[in-house]
């Protein structure tokens, strides 16, 4: 049995109250308060607990196999569908490339296109832009550092070319001047990178879902405001899901619970890391505009080494498409180490960090050339969120076998753990888990061998520094 016991660490359940994300400003009508069914169905064959990009893409990609179409999915989520990390990150999908392994660049990289392709296919009204994102480096040693990675990488992996560029301070066409930061040491600049508005990518994917049910038994079945309380391994049965409205037996169930996974499983307390970042919609300065000479910018951003940030604490930012009198805002996240206790352990969303929210709103013009002066911006949102650290910086994806000793049993699953960096990982890490759920081997689905969920990388993890200890060291 999975259950209730409290640990050192462990997450609490997604807070009742929360502060007021952008993304969710314009809500969809049809999953607000959505309920499939009036009451909590009694048993399914597969329940998903989250609603994020994580388990919007599972039961995708499971109503996508053949093996899984006609199967019953209950989802349930905590409080309102996208309510999470999805709907109160900073909008931006950007794939690594010379910092990580050959075969996780290329799965991000093929995260990124699945994406980019299902909007396209679908034409899904989330405001994608696809992109290139400046890697924009405040510190020498920060930069030095990422160019010692990328000319090693770049060895064995002719993909880090393709994607990445180094920029200098005697770089031209572009100049760190012609990117807008003509105060940093040094820039990479990547391609591909996108802006998007994420919660309504989610939305579609949930709306679509709900429209293909077909039947009266409702095979996707959606329940928001269904908090799930702890999980129940019956004797060769079912896992029973304990929830605040009832319990539901399955035959399977995906965690795609993120930061707060081990509220359900206490023994992944010093595996996957509740910590709270700061997120801000800017306004732009009132000069910025199409076709004035302060445009809008034409690329992502990533800062590392302002202030007091070690490598762990990046900044990031997209700005949004200007439309008739309104839009262009600056969505910029991060100053997580202005935060009390950089936001390590916390898994409460109903406040925000002030000291984080004032650096969000001073440092931006510092950082990058927005022609005002260096002037302190306006905030017409201000939000947190919670991401999911893990202890070696890697996705969790597989089964929790009753062998690893988390707590877990045959037909429990889990795709979490993102560190932050989930855009470019989820949908793919979601479909591996779906196509394992459905009888593929592990070994037979897309996904990089650190990813998966096994003994030795759960031994070889606790070896390493505890989060807090490697978040403040820099490295893990």
């Amino acid at each position: 049995m999975a259950c209730g016991t409290t640990r050192p660490g462990q997450a609490s359940l997604p807070t009742a109250n929360f502060t007021n994300s952008f993304w969710h400003s314009d809500p969809s009508t049809i999953l607000l308060g959505h309920r499939t069914t009036a009451s909590l169905p009694t048993e399914a064959d597969v329940v998903i607990i989250g609603s994020g990009i994580s388990g919007s893409s599972a039961a995708h990609f499971l109503r996508q196999d053949d093996r899984g179409k006609d199967l019953s999915i209950v989802m349930l989520e905590a409080r309102e569908a996208c309510w999470g990390a999805t709907g109160r990150n900073g909008g931006h999908c950007a794939p690594g490339a010379y910092f990580i392994p050959s075969d996780v660049r290329e799965f991000e990289l093929q995260n990124f296109k699945t994406l980019e392709a299902l909007v396209a296919k679908h034409s899904i009204p989330c405001d994608w832009r696809s992109l290139s994102v400046v890697h924009t480096f405040l510190s020498k040693s920060m930069f030095d550092l990422a160019v010692q990675m990328y000319e090693e990488n770049s060895k064995t992996d002719p993909g880090v070319v393709k994607q990445a560029k180094i920029i200098t301070k005697d770089s031209v066409s572009p100049s760190l001047k012609d990117l807008r930061t003509p105060s940093a040491v040094g820039a990479i600049v990547q391609t591909p990178a996108a802006s998007l508005w994420p919660y309504k990518f989610v939305a579609w994917i949930l709306e679509n879902l709900l429209q293909l049910n077909d039947t009266p038994k409702s095979p996707f079945n959606l329940q928001t405001n269904t908090p799930v309380t702890h999980l129940q391994k019956t004797e060769g049965g079912p896992w029973i899901v304990h929830t605040s409205r009832g319990m539901i037996a399955a035959k399977q169930v995906l965690l795609t619970t993120n930061a707060y996974t081990s509220h359900l499983l206490p023994e992944f307390s010093d595996l996957i890391v509740p910590v709270r970042g700061e997120m801000s919609s800017l306004l732009p300065p009132k000069d910025m505009s199409p076709g004035t000479n302060n445009p809008p910018l034409v690329k992502t951003y990533c800062f590392l080494g302002n202030g007091d940030q070690n490598i762990n604490q990046d900044d990031y930012l997209v700005q949004r498409s200007f439309s008739g009198n309104g839009g262009g805002e600056l969505m910029f996240g991060g100053g997580r180490s202005y935060a009390s206790g950089a936001g390590l352990g916390v898994s409460d969303d109903s406040e925000i960090d002030p000291p984080a929210a004032i650096y969000l709103r001073q440092e931006l013009s510092k950082v990058l050339d927005l022609k005002n002066d260096g002037q302190e911006l306006k905030a017409s949102y201000e939000w947190s969120g919670i991401m999911g650290y893990s202890r070696d910086e890697k996705p969790w994806v597989g089964e929790v076998s009753e062998d690893l000793g988390l707590g877990g049993g045959e037909g429990l699953w889990i795709c979490a753990g993102f560190t932050g960096h989930g855009m470019p990982n989820t949908c793919l890490s979601a479909k591996a888990a779906a196509g394992m759920m459905m009888g593929t081997p592990m070994k037979d689905v897309f996904l990089p061998a650190a990813y998966a969920l096994t003994k030795e990388r759960v031994e070889r993890a606790r070896k390493f520094d505890e989060v807090h200890i490697a978040d403040a060291n820099g490295f893990r």
